[in-house]
């Protein structure tokens, strides 16, 4: 009997490789004796109803064709139910792929992999995170449904990065990325959190930025939080503290080998529940206004401002051909 699996492309990717890795992947795979349908969408919305089309209607495997975006959408699909998630990368970062091992910009041995991996073990659970709005407990308010991430949930520095990023028009491409870098630079100041690990006391804490991994990378292979792991059932918290902008431009190059995590100013906890709040400005007092708006990012998507709650979750998906 045939398999039916369906690539799920993001045809944008990578400047178009998303378009030009489907043709390759979708070859290998009917050569393996699978039945390939491909779901796009007009726009990302779009693109999600389709793919839990997908699954709902009993598809064996979905397989994202692009970059960490298309992924992050496949994981919305898949994550808690008994669909395998393939990935051929091809896009910018790809720093899911890289975290589980898998080729990057080679479709053909990607979509091997797949066959290989559907063929024998049907590939292996990896743990995921989930992030709400608030804990449900205290004043941050009730959760709301919840988002997948597989790689790292980002708020501070780097977060405010991208959101000045995506206001700008102008330059376009990855210029507009580097502006927003110098002009955050220029405004670099810590940001009051209050960050609360497992079931553990509330702290305040002033940190450039904090980073939640599940993965060990973002940002097309920034190791921000370069020891964690996607099946030990934790994340790795990775707070940055106070830093002025010279010691931030040294330490930086040292994020691509995982090597800035013995800077004195860098702390790194393990937890399986992390929430985090914007806090207010100084020592916490009755009454006192918020503190400064934080987003969170996760997968490089925006999940608006803080408070957010995010919590593993073990073996939430089965990845094909995972190491």
């Amino acid at each position: 009997m045939t398999s039916d699996i369906t690539l799920f492309v993001n045809p944008t990717a990578g400047r178009g490789r998303g378009a030009r890795a489907t043709r390759p992947a979708a070859r290998v795979l009917r050569a393996a004796g699978f039945g390939v349908r491909t779901v796009l969408g007009e726009d990302a919305p779009d693109a999600l109803r389709r793919a839990r089309q997908a699954v709902a209607a009993g598809t064996d495997a979905l397989i994202a064709v692009g970059g960490d975006g298309v992924v992050s959408l496949a994981l919305q699909a898949v994550a808690g139910t008994t669909t395998p998630l393939g990935v051929v990368a091809v896009g910018t970062g790809n720093d899911f792929a890289r975290a589980c091992g898998l080729p990057v910009r080679d479709p053909e041995a990607a979509a091997r992999i797949v066959a290989g991996a559907l063929k024998e073990d049907g590939g292996r659970p990896v743990d995921l995170g989930r992030v709400v709005r608030g804990d449900g407990t205290g004043p941050s308010g009730s959760m709301d449904a919840g988002t997948w991430f597989g790689t790292v949930l980002a708020s501070g520095f780097d977060s405010r990065v991208n959101d000045r990023g995506n206001r700008m028009r102008l330059p376009i491409g990855r210029l507009r990325y580097d502006v927003a870098v110098l002009a955050e630079l220029a405004a670099l100041r810590p940001l009051p959190y209050r960050i609360r690990l497992d079931d553990g006391p509330w702290q305040q804490v002033a940190a450039t930025l904090i980073a939640v991994g599940n993965g060990d990378s973002y940002g097309g292979g920034m190791r921000i939080c370069g020891d964690a792991r996607m099946d030990d059932g934790l994340f790795d918290i990775t707070i940055v503290g106070p830093c002025s902008r010279s010691t931030l431009l040294k330490v930086f190059p040292r994020v691509y080998r995982g090597t800035h995590l013995d800077h004195p100013r860098v702390t790194v906890h393990r937890a399986a529940k992390v929430t985090l709040e914007a806090a207010p400005d100084g020592p916490l007092r009755t009454g006192r206004a918020a503190g400064p708006g934080i987003t969170g990012y996760a997968d490089g998507e925006p999940l608006g401002l803080l408070p957010l709650t995010a919590e593993t979750v073990p073996g939430a998906v089965r990845l094909l051909g995972a190491q």
